[in-house]
Order: structure tokens, then C-alpha cells, then sequence
């Protein structure tokens, strides 16, 4: 949420390509995710390593920001490949790298670690962040009474923000099947639903 607001507050005319690594990647499936984070024919050239590099290196000499989440999944070798492409001459995208863990990652991969430009830790929600920061996020929180986000949030979420993300798609599934308002008892219906799972 944190990244998407960032990136969100870019310029208009800065393009932001999305792109995410997949569980245990090879080089095959990254190369995938970032063709079709860029636009390019994945398919045709994923397995194709001289073809999919070029064309990589050609979009990324447009300015730009591609965001690639979970970058913990990546690999020491992987995220070299990744080094390789920003050090062409031509580069005039940022790669913007994130998810639990990443920082990990990317030390491990020292040539990587070394062009990095800024390094950003995002905490997790503070109660007070909690309902300004949900409706940012969705628009199924606006009417919520603050106490009672304050309430889940004490109960289920402790500042998690991949849990608040779970709850808005239980809530949002039962006001789809049953619109009405966003009260106590909808928000506790949806944290029994997760306690199993969080």
C-alpha cells in the first residue's frame, strides 16, 4: 500500500510498470513477468534469452518506473539478471524493489546491493494510520466508524497490512451479496473468518 501510494504521487507522465516475482522463479518466469509488466510478447519470447533481453533493454530506455513486488522469491543469480539489464547504457528506468524481506535478498546479491539508490523500511499501521489509511485503499471503509476499524484492528489485523487486505474482501464480498453499511457485527463476521488463517 505504502509502494502504491508513492508511485501513485509520481508525476502523471511518469509510466509505472507492475511486475511480480513468482514462487521460486527461474529465469524463464522472470523474464515473463517483466515482458508483460513492460507490454512485450511473453510468450514468444520468454525462452528466447538473446530476443527477450534485447527487447527488455529497448523498453527500459524509456523513462520510467517498474515496480517489481516480491523480491524476496529472487535469487542471488536472478537478481543479477536484473543488475545486468539496469547497467545497460541506455537505461532510463528506475527499478523500484519490494516485499517482506527484500532487503535480505538484495544483500545477498552484492553487485545489485551496491547500485541501490535509496532504501525505504515501511513499519506497520500505527492505530491511529488505520481508518484514514483504509479508505486511501478502498472505498468500502468511507462510512466506517473509525472505533470500530480501531476494534479489528486491535482484534485481528495488528498492523498488518496483507490482513486488512483480507478483510476488506470478506467485507466487500458481504455487501455484495447483502449491501448495507459497514458496522461492528459485518467487521466481526469478517476477522472470525481469518483468525484461523492469520
Amino acid at each position: 500500500m505504502a509502494v502504491q501510494q508513492a508511485l501513485y504521487l509520481l508525476p502523471a507522465r511518469t509510466p509505472v510498470w507492475r511486475a511480480v516475482a513468482a514462487v521460486k522463479p527461474g529465469l524463464p518466469q522472470l523474464r515473463a513477468a517483466l515482458l508483460d509488466a513492460r507490454g512485450l510478447p511473453a510468450a514468444a519470447l520468454t525462452h528466447r534469452a538473446g530476443a527477450a533481453d534485447r527487447a527488455l533493454a529497448e523498453a527500459l530506455e524509456q523513462p520510467g518506473a517498474l515496480f517489481l513486488d516480491d523480491v524476496q522469491r529472487l535469487t542471488p543469480p536472478l537478481l543479477d539478471c536484473l543488475r545486468q539489464l539496469w547497467d545497460e547504457p541506455g537505461t532510463a528506468a528506475a527499478p523500484v524493489l519490494c516485499g517482506a524481506g527484500s532487503e535480505r535478498a538484495v544483500a545477498r546479491a552484492a553487485a545489485l546491493r551496491s547500485r541501490v539508490l535509496t532504501w525505504h523500511q515501511v513499519d506497520r499501521l500505527e492505530t491511529t494510520q488505520v481508518p484514514d489509511t483504509l479508505r486511501l485503499f478502498h472505498p468500502v471503509w468511507d462510512a466506517a466508524d473509525p472505533a470500530d476499524l480501531t476494534w479489528a484492528e486491535a482484534s485481528t489485523a495488528c498492523g498488518n497490512f496483507r490482513t486488512w487486505a483480507k478483510i476488506t474482501s470478506h467485507v466487500y464480498a458481504a455487501l455484495h451479496r447483502s449491501p448495507r453499511a459497514v458496522d461492528r457485527t459485518l467487521l466481526e463476521r469478517a476477522c472470525t473468518r481469518l483468525r484461523p488463517y492469520t
